[in-house]
């Protein structure tokens, strides 16, 4: 079955456009790994440090693979101290 992560993402204050750049190189590697079916990054129209990716993979160990990935282990440090909040939520589509 299909995984749906919405991961919700809060910059610190000053710092919202560091992280919108480090969140943009995050894109297509991603969308080049196996198993990733969807990765689409949105920003709050009304709070430019909010941001929230929407994701679909096929199988919960490929979205592990992704966590685990020498792009994604980068962006952690190169934002180390940039990131206020990262919520990440495991969806299943139900409808």
């Amino acid at each position: 079955m299909a995984l749906t992560i919405v991961a919700d993402v809060q910059a610190v204050a000053g710092k919202e456009e560091f992280l919108q750049a480090e969140l943009l190189k995050l894109i297509e590697p991603t969308r080049q790994e196996t198993g990733c079916i969807q990765y689409d990054l949105h920003v709050d129209s009304k709070n430019s440090g909010h941001f929230v990716f929407f994701e679909r993979w096929e199988t919960r160990e490929v979205f592990e693979g992704h966590i685990a990935s020498a792009h994604f282990t980068a962006f952690q440090e190169a934002t180390s101290g940039a990131v206020e909040r990262l919520d990440v939520h495991e969806m299943n589509q139900i409808g």
